[in-house]
């Protein structure tokens, strides 16, 4: 056999080798992805917990339970109220958790304090940002300072003196009450002449030591909702039009499942008016200190938009607002959530560095 020959038959065994080394590490590469995508992500979906608004969080969990894809995530419910010590004890097991919690000891930075102690990643605020949106009063300074505008207000402390006739002539009527620490509209009144300011304040501060009074501020009523880490997604602004017997947004229009409360996304203001509306919305969203997601509400007035408050856990029911907005920019509520946990994985892998650093 000559030269020629024995070096064709060399490369042509050589070509043999790297086409079955290539085939082989790629068989390789597809099985070990085919394993990484067939073993399911486990998801500890938290509801319910101790709050006033623990209903309100039953019926968003029973929502997310539904729209979660199983054939991704293997999902363990738990609540609060009753199962902390199984959550842990399967704290290893635990890829990250979602929490559909509202209100004290669950938005307000509690729980999230508690599962960073567990290191769960969850989706949404930290402990500090968590806080500062809990806290009314707090958020109300905040959002000053960043150069918001908001309604005229005064904190009340549960024992401090004061005398009505003195809100009254520096807020003005009609005026609303609302705890300073909660949601859902719990606790919250409209109030319309004096004699009715005693009793609105005694039952906000059933719910809290500390009441917000707050000028009630007549105008379209729209929410904007803010989705991202360091980059954000500003969501398309939702116009809330509640029936005509309701003044605000109150606890029943919220959850109203008759359709008697209109929400409509986009909502039909001008361009420029809901530019602002969504820079307002992150501009809360940063003043705050959030993370992953949140919302913001807000009452326009005159071509003015004043901030009300911001939820970093907003409602997840079918007829809840982030959904409605997400929705509308192209996201199904499964695709929400998918996106949701990974902002949680990547928020908890950077701080994870940042400590390690």
């Amino acid at each position: 056999m000559n030269f020629v020959a024995k070096m064709a038959i060399f490369f042509l065994r050589l070509k043999k080798k790297i086409i079955f080394g290539i085939c082989f590490k790629t068989s390789l590469k597809a099985a070990n992805l085919k394993g990484v995508i067939m073993k399911k992500m486990t998801v500890a979906l938290l509801s319910g917990g101790i709050s006033p608004e623990r209903d309100v969080s039953l019926k968003s969990g029973d929502e997310v339970f539904k729209a979660l894809d199983k054939g991704k995530y293997e999902i363990r419910q738990y609540d609060p109220a009753t199962d902390l010590p199984r959550l842990v004890a399967d704290a290893p097991e635990i890829d990250i958790a979602l929490i559909i919690l509202h209100g004290p000891f669950g938005e307000d930075g509690t729980i999230q304090g508690f599962l960073d102690m567990l290191n769960i990643p969850y989706q949404g605020s930290g402990v500090l940002g968590s806080a500062l949106a809990m806290d009314k009063a707090v958020a109300k300074r905040l959002y000053k300072d960043a150069g918001l505008l908001v309604p005229p207000f005064k904190i009340l402390k549960r024992r401090m003196p004061y005398e009505y006739q003195e809100i009254v002539k520096e807020i003005g009527l009609p005026l609303l009450t609302k705890p300073a620490s909660g949601g859902s509209s719990i606790g919250m009144h409209l109030v319309s002449v004096e004699a009715e300011l005693e009793e609105a304040l005694e039952d906000a501060f059933r719910y809290d030591a500390t009441v917000i009074v707050e000028a009630y501020i007549k105008g379209r009523e729209i929410t904007g909702a803010v989705l991202g880490n360091e980059a954000l997604e500003l969501l398309p602004i939702v116009e809330i039009i509640p029936r005509s017997s309701q003044p605000f947004f109150d606890y029943t229009a919220k959850y109203d499942t008759t359709g008697a409360t209109r929400e409509i996304c986009p909502a039909p203001i001008d361009d420029t008016l809901a530019e602002q509306a969504q820079q307002d919305a992150a501009t809360a969203h940063r003043a705050l200190c959030c993370e992953g997601y949140s919302r913001t509400d807000m009452i326009v007035r005159d071509e003015k938009i004043f901030v009300l408050e911001t939820k970093t856990i907003p409602g997840m029911t079918s007829v809840s607002l982030f959904p409605l907005a997400a929705k509308t920019a192209g996201l199904t509520f499964g695709q929400l959530l998918d996106r949701l946990i990974k902002l949680g994985l990547e928020s908890h892998q950077r701080d994870k560095r940042d400590d390690n650093s």
